[in-house]
């Protein structure tokens, strides 16, 4: 037996758990630089996690509208369905193909900022790490604020105090989540 039909044969044997297993070395990505990559993992992973949090968000609030709960079965007032700032504006509770269109799109735009989100923010300490030669906090608070920024211009009607205070925070948590990471 020779050696490329050796290797053939093993590559048709491995298993699923095998792929998933090789993702924790290479990632899910090879799109030919380490700063491609990172964004393109960064995104995917956080766009599906923004998925899932506005869906598992809304079929909660849709569930509370549709058993009819207000606050004198004592519910706190923010778990009630008018408390819902961040909702998915055209959704109703009712059962038709609008409201599950206004889902979908609602919750593919939210899925998009959350991994545009976290693709930039990779992207940006990657980029600050190779162009400085260091990781570090300050690296962590250029990219924070600017993806701070970045998501205040997103909103429908952002102001250039919100983006100040997106930037400040987007700055504040990401140096927080870099300095607490040594200790933890």
């Amino acid at each position: 037996m020779n050696l490329n039909t050796k290797m053939s044969s093993n590559l048709e044997t491995r298993s699923l758990l095998d792929e998933l297993r090789s993702f924790d070395k290479g990632g899910f990505f090879d799109l030919g630089h380490p700063l491609l990559n990172r964004i393109a993992e960064s995104f995917v992973k956080a766009a599906g996690i923004g998925a899932v949090q506005a869906l598992s968000r809304e079929a909660f609030f849709m569930t509370i509208e549709g058993a009819g709960l207000d606050n004198n079965d004592g519910l706190p007032p923010e778990v009630l369905p008018g408390a819902n700032k961040n909702g998915l504006p055209g959704l109703r509770g009712e059962t038709s193909s609008k409201s599950l269109e206004a889902m979908v799109k609602n919750t593919g735009k939210e899925s998009l900022q959350w991994g545009l989100a976290a693709g930039m923010y990779s992207g940006l300490t990657y980029g600050l790490k190779e162009a400085r030669g260091a990781h570090d906090w300050k690296n962590s608070a250029v990219a924070g604020a600017i993806t701070g920024a970045a998501l205040a211009l997103t909103l429908d009607d952002s102001s250039h105090e919100q983006i100040v205070q997106c930037a400040i925070t987007g700055a504040a948590i990401s140096t927080a989540a870099n300095l607490l990471s040594g200790i933890f």
